[in-house]
């Protein structure tokens, strides 16, 4: 039995269940700021980039960024696919009922009319589900990338959304599996740079910032990590003018109690930075979960004043 039917594209994922959130990501808008438009793009880059290599891919292919899984599709068409970021129960389940598991960040074929599952991952937050030839959904602003801040990009997958699968690379894969480290899901360090208004802050407070756990809340998503830990205090009463906001930014509201900006995180803000996330730890820090505690740490080269 196919796995195609009548007006879905000859290659495609057909969403049976899209699980609390799925969206589809690549690497981001560039050079927008200036309009006021996010780069927006995968939570976990590094995780995106990794299923995207191992199919072959351009870097920058759309995959499915899955959170706390419970997606599930069907092939319409022969598929590989390659799952990453947070490792999370799998099965592949073919026409006729046989169902196989699956491996973590390794190659896997998906034959026509099978029906992919994933289940919750044991630790870290986002899974990515990337197929040999991208999600071939509409490009904005030369990404086709969902921000779920500014409402650019496809919409969310839903039960019955058909995801369009592009040509498939000339090259093929040269690794069929890469071993990578899983999320970590105890204490999570990050390194931090003292932020652009640091100073608005008493002289302890950056000191503080790196003193204790803060815990992350339920109340995070893709636009930014709510924190509860050590209150910060300020130095200066007032607000600033908004101005610019980067990836990784811990912009500190009166409540003294900071919020780690991710990936759809506004282009502006009106709260003052006390630290930045260094970009090489912000992918993971998009893999911690509620209830999980990170703690900062001053990067090399810099001190507190």
């Amino acid at each position: 039995m196919s796995g195609a039917t009548a007006g879905e594209p000859r290659r495609a994922l057909v969403v049976l269940a899209p699980g609390p959130l799925t969206t589809v990501q690549d690497l981001g808008r560039r050079r927008h700021s200036h309009l006021g438009v996010g780069r927006s793009g995968a939570a976990d880059r590094g995780a995106l980039r990794l299923a995207n290599r191992l199919l072959a891919n351009p870097e920058d292919a759309a995959c499915l960024e899955v959170t706390l899984g419970g997606l599930k599709v069907r092939a319409a068409g022969d598929l590989l696919v390659a799952l990453t970021g947070a490792p999370c129960p799998a099965t592949v389940t073919s026409p006729d009922g046989r169902m196989r598991g699956v491996g973590h960040a390794s190659v896997e074929h998906l034959p026509d009319g099978a029906t992919l599952r994933l289940g919750v991952p044991p630790r870290g937050l986002r899974t990515y589900l990337a197929v040999r030839g991208g999600i071939d959904v509409p490009e904005v602003l030369g990404s086709r990338a969902t921000d779920l801040l500014s409402g650019l990009g496809p919409a969310r997958p839903a039960a019955g959304s058909v995801l369009p699968v592009g040509p498939a690379p000339a090259a093929f894969p040269a690794a069929d599996l890469a071993p990578v480290p899983e999320p970590e899901s105890g204490l999570l360090m990050l390194d931090v740079i003292p932020g652009p208004r640091h100073d608005w802050f008493t002289p302890g407070a950056l000191a503080a910032l790196c003193a204790e756990p803060y815990e992350v809340t339920p109340h995070s998503d893709r636009v930014g990590m709510r924190l509860r830990g050590p209150r910060l205090e300020r130095a200066r009463d007032g607000e600033l003018p908004s101005e610019g906001m980067v990836l990784g930014a811990l912009q500190v509201p009166p409540s003294g109690q900071p919020t780690l900006f991710l990936a759809d995180h506004p282009v502006t803000g009106g709260y003052p930075v006390i630290a930045v996330v260094r970009d090489h730890h912000v992918d993971r820090a998009a893999q911690a979960r509620p209830g999980q505690q990170v703690r900062f740490r001053l990067a090399d080269g810099h001190r507190f004043h």
